[in-house]
């Protein structure tokens, strides 16, 4: 079981770990929602849940609650820049797929 990081986005988390003044490092976790059944949550964490799988990659912390980790599990997140867009891309091996808009995966 593994969550990863690439270079690009543990570089944008330390960023804004760096701008927040405080944090462990990232949570990240599903929730029901959307047309496709799930979508991805990722915030700031300022420590483990208790519960949580820790999971450390690029020098960054991730947190997941063990009802996430089931749907997540071997995911790597990236960040790019395309145009005017950038954000962080979830590339799950688990996702079967995902709806017109983006927003919610099944898998």
């Amino acid at each position: 079981m593994a969550i990863t990081l690439t270079e690009a986005a543990a570089q944008r988390v330390k960023d804004f770990l760096s701008n927040r003044g405080s944090g462990d490092g990232l949570r990240l976790g599903v929730k029901t929602t959307g047309c496709s059944g799930m979508a991805y949550v990722l915030e700031f964490a300022d420590g483990a849940d208790e519960g949580d799988e820790v999971f450390e990659s690029q020098g960054v912390k991730i947190f997941v609650d063990p009802k996430s980790l089931i749907y997540i599990d071997g995911t790597e997140l990236d960040f790019a820049k395309e145009g005017l867009n950038e954000g962080f891309k979830f590339n799950n091996p688990n996702e079967k797929d995902a709806c017109g808009c983006g927003e919610s995966f099944t898998v």
